[in-house]
C-alpha cells in the first residue's frame, strides 16, 4: 500500500513539472521547482534502493550532497523559495510565507529517503499535490491553503510526534548507530550514508580523527563516558537501573562515538542515536537536538524557527500533548530505562548573528502563551515517564577545522584541557568554597567598559560542618573540569550583568546587558541591531524564550585558567562553546537551576558535605503548582577574566573576602590557578 501511494504521488508530481494548469506564472514557477526537487529525491531513492549510491566514488557522493542542499546554501538561498523574504517578494505577502513553509517542510524528504521512510515521503508529496490542486483552479483563498497546512500538522501529529518519541528511547530504531557500528570508518564515504549535509568541517574532522592513534581516541571516549558514569555516582542515582543512553553529536566524530558505544555497552547501556528533527511538528525553534551534519545555512534555520505559528492553536496543542501522553504510556517500560543524553558538541564555526526578517512567520502573543503552556505540560509528561531524579547527562566539546589554521594544535590542546587532573582542581576549588560558605552574598564587579555590578545572595547554612552552598564541579556531567556553582537566593540578588560579546544557543550577542531585581530579570538590552526594539525581541526570543522574565538559576565561578590561556593564545575566545567558556570566569545562568526536577535528591561534595542550595523560591513552587516552577531553559552567560575587576564575599560579620581581583585569583591557596595566566603574559611579552 505504501509503495502504491508513492508511485501514484511521484507520477502526479512528474506531471506537475510539465503542466500549464496553474495560470499565474509566479506560482507555476514555484510548483515546477518543488516538483524538480521531489523528482531529484526520487532519483536518490532509486540509487539508494538499487545499490548504485553505495557503489559511487566519494567525489560523486559529494556532488549528490551538494545537489541536495544547494538551494539553501548561502548565495543560492537568496533566490530560493525556502527563503521567506524571496518567497514573499515573488509570491506575495499572503502566500509567500505559507509556500516557503511548505518547501521547508518538504525538504525533510531528503533524510526520509535515506532512512527508507517511504510513508513519510508519501505524506509530504501528497501535501504538495493537495496545495497544487488548489492553484489549478485559479488563485485560491488564503484560508484554504492555511486549512490544508493546519490539517496536515494535526492529522499527522500522531505519526511524526509518536515516532520521534520512540526514536529517542528505543535503540533498535537507531538508523545512525547501525552506520557507525558497521561502516569502515577509514573510508570517508560512510559520511554520505546519513543524509545530512557534509561540509569541509565534517570531512576534515573525520580525516583528522583517523590520523590519531587508537590510544588517543580511546582516551577521548573514556573521559566522556566516565564523566557520564560519575554524574550518576556524584548525584546518588543508580545507573544500574537504566539500560539506554542517547549519544548526540555532529558528523565527523564517529571513531570516538564507536569507542563510546563500546564503553557504554560495558556499563550495560545500549545506545540510541536519533537525528535532529527536520519537521516543524517536532522541532524546537532553530536549535538542533540530536545528531546532525554541518549546518548548510544557519539563517535558513533561523528564518523558519517559528513555522509552527501556521498551525499552533489550543486544539493542536491538546492534540500533540495527547499523542505524547499516549506514546509514553505505550512505551513506558522503555522510557523508564532511559538514562539521559551524552553530548559531544563542536565549536569553531564563524559566530552567527542573524538577520531578522519581517517576512518570516511569527507567533502571535496568544500563540506564545500556548507555546509556553505546551512546554510546561510536555516537560511534566516527560518527567513522569523519564524521571529527572533518576536521569543524568554529560557534555564534552571539540573544535572543527573552521576554527583556523591551528586546528590540529587547538584540538590537541582541547584534549589536554578535557583531561586535566581533577584532583588538583578539587583541592583548589574547595578552598574557594570554604570562603564562599562564610558569605551572606557575593559582589561581582566589571572593569573598564564592562558595566557589571551584581550582588548575589547566598543560601544560609544551618550546619556548616555538614552543609555547603557550592558544588565542587570536578568534570563529571560538564567536561572540562573547573567551576564551583550554586543556586542563588533570589530575594536580595540585584544589579547588572554585562558582557561585551557572547555566543549563546548557537547565536552571537553583542554588548549584552541584563538587569536583575530580587533575582528576576527586570530589563535587558544588546547591540546586535540598530533598532532597540529588535535587540529586545532578539533577547526575549533566544534567552528568555518568550517568557516575560526568568530567575537567576545559577551563579558560578569558573577556575579553568588553562582553557582561558589557550583561548587567548589562539585567539578563539569568541568561538568557544559555553561549555568551556563558562569555566573561564564567573558565569550566571538564567532559567532553571542546575538541579531542576531533582531538587529533592541529596547531593554531596567530595568532602562529604551536603550541597543544600539546590532550590530557589521559584523552583520551590513545584510543591504547589509545577507549571510555575520550571521554564525549560538554562542559559549560561560568562564574564571573561579580562573584563573582571573583582569578586568579593561579604560575611554576616561585615568582613569582606576577595576571591579575584583584576582578573587574578588572590585568595590564599588558589594562586596556582594564576600560573597559566602568568605564562600567557610572559608569552605575550616575548612576542
Amino acid at each position: 500500500m505504501t509503495e502504491e501511494r508513492y508511485a501514484l504521488a511521484i507520477g502526479r508530481i512528474r506531471e506537475m513539472a510539465e503542466e500549464q494548469t496553474v495560470e499565474d506564472a509566479r506560482f507555476r514557477d514555484y510548483f515546477r521547482r518543488m516538483a524538480d526537487f521531489v523528482m531529484m529525491t526520487d532519483e536518490l531513492r532509486t540509487a539508494l534502493s538499487d545499490g548504485s549510491y553505495e557503489a559511487m566514488e566519494i567525489e560523486e557522493l559529494k556532488e549528490w550532497n551538494r545537489r541536495l542542499y544547494a538551494d539553501i546554501l548561502p548565495g543560492k538561498y537568496e533566490t530560493s523559495y525556502a527563503n521567506p523574504a524571496f518567497a514573499v517578494r515573488e509570491l506575495s505577502e499572503e502566500y509567500g510565507g505559507l509556500l516557503s513553509f511548505l518547501y521547508a517542510e518538504l525538504r525533510g524528504i531528503i533524510v526520509y529517503a535515506f532512512e527508507k521512510k517511504t510513508a513519510y515521503m508519501d505524506i509530504l508529496m501528497e501535501l504538495l499535490i493537495e496545495v497544487y490542486n488548489q492553484f489549478e483552479e485559479g488563485i485560491p483563498e488564503v484560508r484554504h491553503i492555511k486549512g490544508i497546512l493546519y490539517w496536515y500538522a494535526s492529522d499527522y501529529c500522531d505519526v511524526f510526534v509518536a515516532d520521534r518519541i520512540r526514536e529517542q528511547i528505543r535503540p533498535e530504531e537507531s538508523f545512525a548507530a547501525d552506520i557507525i557500528r558497521d561502516s569502515d570508518l577509514s573510508d570517508l564515504k560512510y559520511l554520505y550514508r546519513f543524509g545530512e549535509y557534509v561540509s569541509e568541517n565534517e570531512l576534515r574532522s573525520a580525516q583528522y580523527l583517523n590520523s590519531l592513534p587508537n590510544e588517543t581516541v580511546q582516551k577521548m571516549a573514556d573521559v566522556y563516558t566516565e564523566g557520564y558514569r560519575r554524574g550518576f555516582v556524584n548525584t546518588g542515582k543508580d545507573l544500574t537501573k537504566k539500560s539506554v543512553v542517547n549519544i548526540r553529536y555532529v558528523l565527523g566524530f564517529e571513531r570516538v562515538v564507536r569507542k563510546s558505544m563500546e564503553n557504554f555497552a560495558k556499563m550495560g547501556l545500549s545506545t540510541v542515536i536519533y537525528r535532529a528533527s527536520v519537521t516543524a511538528l517536532t522541532k524546537r525553534q532553530h536549535i538542533r537536538i540530536g545528531y546532525c551534519g554541518g549546518n548548510p545555512n544557519p539563517q535558513y534555520d533561523y528564518d523558519h524557527r517559528n513555522d509552527q505559528a501556521l498551525f499552533l492553536d489550543k486544539q493542536f496543542v491538546e492534540r500533540k500533548l495527547e499523542v505524547i501522553q499516549t506514546t509514553y504510556e505505550r512505551y513506558k517500560a522503555e522510557a523508564e530505562q532511559f538514562a539521559g543524553p551524552a553530548c559531544i558538541e563542536v565549536f569553531g564555526e564563524k559566530p552567527f548573528s542573524p538577520e531578522v526578517k519581517k517576512e518570516a512567520v511569527r507567533l502571535t502573543g496568544k500563540q506564545e502563551e500556548l507555546s509556553l503552556q505546551f512546554d510546561s505540560r510536555q516537560s511534566q509528561i516527560t518527567n513522569a515517564y523519564i524521571r529527572g531524579d533518576e536521569r543524568s547527562y554529560t557534555i564534552i566539546a571539540y573544535p572543527v577545522p573552521e576554527i583556523g589554521q591551528d586546528y590540529e594544535e587547538i584540538f590537541e590542546e582541547i584534549i589536554k584541557i578535557n583531561t586535566l587532573d581533577a584532583k588538583v582542581y578539587e583541592r583548589v576549588q574547595q578552598t574557594l568554597i570554604d570562603a564562599l560558605d562564610e558569605g551572606e552574598c557575593v559582589r561581582i564587579l566589571g572593569t573598564g567598559a564592562n558595566r557589571t555590578d551584581l550582588t548575589v545572595k547566598l543560601c544560609k547554612l544551618s550546619d556548616p560542618d555538614k552543609e555547603t552552598i557550592f558544588e565542587n564541579c570536578v568534570a563529571d556531567v560538564n567536561i572540562p573540569v573547573g567551576e564551583v556553582f550554586t543556586s542563588p537566593v533570589l530575594e536580595g540578588t540585584n544589579g547588572v550583568l554585562h558582557v561585551s560579546r557572547v555566543y549563546l544557543n548557537e547565536l552571537q550577542f553583542k554588548d549584552l546587558e541584563i538587569e536583575f531585581a530580587n533575582g528576576m530579570i527586570s530589563d535587558y538590552r544588546c547591540g546586535n541591531f540598530e533598532r532597540e526594539l529588535e535587540n529586545k525581541e532578539y533577547i526575549r526570543d533566544n534567552i528568555l524564550h518568550k517568557q516575560p522574565t526568568l530567575p537567576l538559576g545559577e551563579f558560578a565561578i569558573g577556575t579553568n585558567t588553562t582553557a582561558y590561556a589557550a583561548a587567548k593564545r589562539y585567539g578563539i575566545e569568541d568561538k568557544l562553546p559555553i561549555l568551556i567558556a563558562e569555566k573561564m570566569g564567573p558565569h550566571f545562568a538564567v532559567g532553571d537551576t542546575c538541579y531542576s526536577w531533582s531538587e529533592d535528591v541529596k547531593v554531596y561534595n567530595p568532602n562529604g558535605k551536603e550541597i543544600v542550595a539546590r532550590d530557589n523560591s521559584v523552583s520551590a513552587l513545584r510543591k504547589e503548582d509545577v507549571s510555575k516552577a520550571y521554564f525549560h531553559c538554562h542559559t549560561d552567560i560568562t564574564i571573561p577574566y579580562e573584563e573582571l575587576k573583582s569578586i568579593t564575599v561579604a560575611t554576616a560579620a561585615g568582613k569582606e573576602i576577595t576571591l579575584l581581583e583584576n582578573g587574578r585569583f588572590v585568595l590564599p591557596g588558589t594562586e596556582v590557578l594564576n600560573e597559566p595566566l602568568k605564562k600567557m603574559g610572559e608569552s605575550c611579552m616575548m612576542d
